[in-house]
């Protein structure tokens, strides 16, 4: 049911013990010498694959195309427009769009020479209300120059930036703004070759790359020093861990938005460190999206498949119903990964069993772990997991300071190696808190080892540290664990799960419905707003349904719930409700949603509260 063992890593962890429990955790792998700068890749595969496709985009007429060639060409020129205007991590290079060709050739031109470019969140621009996140990233970074996409799409969000001094780039649909704009394509028209050589010789480990945004639990963006040194040595570091990347250039047909550092450093950075072709996939894991990335999966057949468990939920019904798409998806599969969150067992074995139904054997499924301070990867799993909750060991060069917390067996998760950001930019305070006394990042995750006795098998997550609480019998709720198995139990209607108890005697959930899940319940409901949908029988008989399933695998007061509520408005952007990263931020949710709080505490419940009595 194996297929033949990829090209890993064998596990060789090192182990060190202090007195007051304290234990480093090291790969037992030297990380070996790394690039300068990404732009040492471009030139290494123009020079070596000058007629491969390096980037795809879909066009009207099939797929708009670059060879690796074509990329350097008009690398240089953009670069050149770039060197021009001046730019400087002081002011740098502002991307509001969605993935492009366009947004692909600013930031690899930035890379190559040495200009700081900071991706921001469309949502930023495009979901939010009051604009507000927005004016402060610009208020931080003072960019010199801003590009978008489409005029028309982004004019308010502009438009709420009022007389800031910054150079406008539009790729199209120019005219509708306010502000005079640049067509992008102007930035192509000439290259400086002294200019460009000179610049692209001076980068080194240490030129500031990008800045990446993350609000953590405040809800306020923070910009991430991404270096040379971080994104180069990850990359290293991902090579050494997975040495069969090297087999074949990699091809990656891939959604994931590169203002995150998953898709921006790991996926994009990929490619570009491989030699490898990149699809852009302008679908996502959504309700009228999802099938953009079908259409995209049923021409191009990835090697490698990265994409989070929530676009995984929506993407194995497809795979099992649609042979073309299935054939074509898994036809020259290596691996699948995940990563944001952990995949729920059912998932992983669906997901199994459609490799075997296509190829006969499984396609090995990994994950890894760490933040955008870590560019990305801290741990990485090249080892067969013995769990589904394993997140792998440190990666080569990456140590871990594993800090005993007050549950036995649990540990605070603290990272340091050349891949940990230097800090916050202008923001010294934020880096001082960061850090230990001895230079560990304080990421604020807790994780236990797979087998204790066994440090080969890796680590585990087990929760957010500023998320798990204690009930009021003393028993520590650890929400990300459940979370995950919640999911699961409560598919397809659950699109994600608060969990509040702080300062009760049980756990409640607040659901934020899965539309499409709830629908696929109730198709005679397809039009229905969403207190229909929520209200239906069948969609609250299956919540109960999850719950009896969560109690009935046992574990205690602290492993289950026994009242839901599904949460009717959205969760919002402006209120800090959702991350850069389109995660959920659970302290936000329940500081803004007392009054639900207290509705799923009533007694008697009220009629919306669902029961597993």
């Amino acid at each position: 049911m194996d297929a033949a063992p990829l090209k890993m890593l064998p596990p060789k962890p090192t182990l060190e013990r202090r007195a007051d429990g304290t234990i480093l955790l090291g790969c037992g792998e030297p990380l070996r010498a790394y690039a300068r700068s990404m732009g040492d890749f471009l030139e290494r595969w123009a020079a070596e694959r000058p007629s491969a496709i390096y980037l795809a985009q879909r066009a009207d007429d099939g797929w708009r195309t670059l060879t690796w060639s074509e990329v350097r060409k008009q690398v240089r020129r953009v670069g050149t427009a770039l060197l021009e205007r001046g730019l400087s991590p002081e002011r740098p290079l502002v991307v509001l769009s969605d993935n492009s060709i366009e947004h692909a050739l600013l930031t690899i031109a930035s890379l190559y020479v040495g200009i700081t470019v900071a991706p921001i969140s469309p949502s930023y621009s495009l979901v939010s209300k009051d604009f507000r996140k927005l004016r402060n990233v610009f208020a931080l970074l003072e960019p010199r120059m801003v590009f978008v996409d489409d005029d028309g799409r982004y004019a308010p969000a502009i438009a709420s930036l009022g007389d800031r001094d910054f150079e406008l780039v539009v790729a199209r649909n120019a005219g509708k703004l306010l502000r005079p704009a640049t067509m992008f394509s102007t930035l192509l028209e000439r290259e400086d070759k002294n200019a460009v050589d000179r610049a692209f010789a001076s980068v080194g480990p240490d030129t500031i790359a990008k800045f990446l945004l993350t609000s953590g639990s405040t809800g306020e963006p923070k910009a991430v020093i991404n270096t040379q040194r971080m994104i180069c040595s990850n990359r290293q570091a991902g090579t050494q861990a997975w040495p069969f990347i090297d087999d074949e250039p990699p091809v990656l047909v891939d959604w994931l938005p590169w203002n995150h550092t998953f898709g921006g450093n790991n996926d994009f950075g990929l490619v570009m460190a491989h030699g490898g072709s990149l699809y852009i996939d302008e679908g996502k894991p959504a309700p009228g999206l999802i099938e953009t990335t079908i259409r995209n999966l049923r021409e191009i057949s990835s090697t490698i498949y990265y994409n989070v468990p929530r676009g995984y939920d929506m993407l194995v019904p497809r795979l099992e119903e649609d042979a073309v798409l299935r054939r074509t998806f898994f036809a020259r599969l290596k691996v699948i990964v995940y990563a944001g969150a952990p995949l729920p067992a059912a998932l992983w074995d669906r997901l199994e069993q459609l490799a075997i139904k296509e190829r006969g054997h499984r396609i090995p499924i990994y994950t890894g772990w760490g933040s955008t301070e870590t560019a990305p990867q801290a741990t990485l799993l090249h080892f067969a997991p013995a769990k589904f909750s394993a997140l792998g060991l440190p990666a080569p060069g990456t140590e871990l300071k594993l800090v005993p917390s007050d549950e036995a067996g649990k540990y605070e998760l603290r990272v340091r190696g050349p891949n940990v950001t230097p800090g916050y930019w202008k923001r010294s305070d934020l880096t001082a808190e960061a850090f230990d006394d001895e230079g560990f990042y304080k990421i604020g995750d807790a994780g236990r080892f797979v087998d204790p006795d066994d440090p080969a098998k890796g680590i585990e997550f087990a929760g957010r540290i500023a998320e798990d609480f204690k009930l009021n019998t003393g028993t520590w709720v650890h929400v990300g664990p459940l979370k995950v198995r919640s999911l699961s139990a409560m598919a397809p209607v659950a699109q994600d799960i608060v969990v509040a108890g702080h300062h009760r005697n049980e756990i409640g959930f607040l659901i934020i419905p899965s539309l499409a899940g709830c629908r696929t319940l109730c198709p005679d409901l397809a039009d229905a707003p969403i207190p229909t949908l929520i209200s239906d029988e069948r969609v609250r008989a299956r919540v109960r349904e999850g719950l009896a399933r969560l109690q009935a695998d046992g574990g205690g007061s602290s492993s289950f719930a026994r009242r839901a509520l599904f949460l009717e408005e959205p969760p919002s952007i402006d209120a800090g409700e959702i991350t850069d990263k389109g995660y959920i931020n659970q302290r936000a949710v329940l500081a803004r949603r007392t009054t639900d709080v207290e509705r799923l505490y009533m007694t008697p419940p009220s009629s919306e509260v669902i029961e597993n009595v």
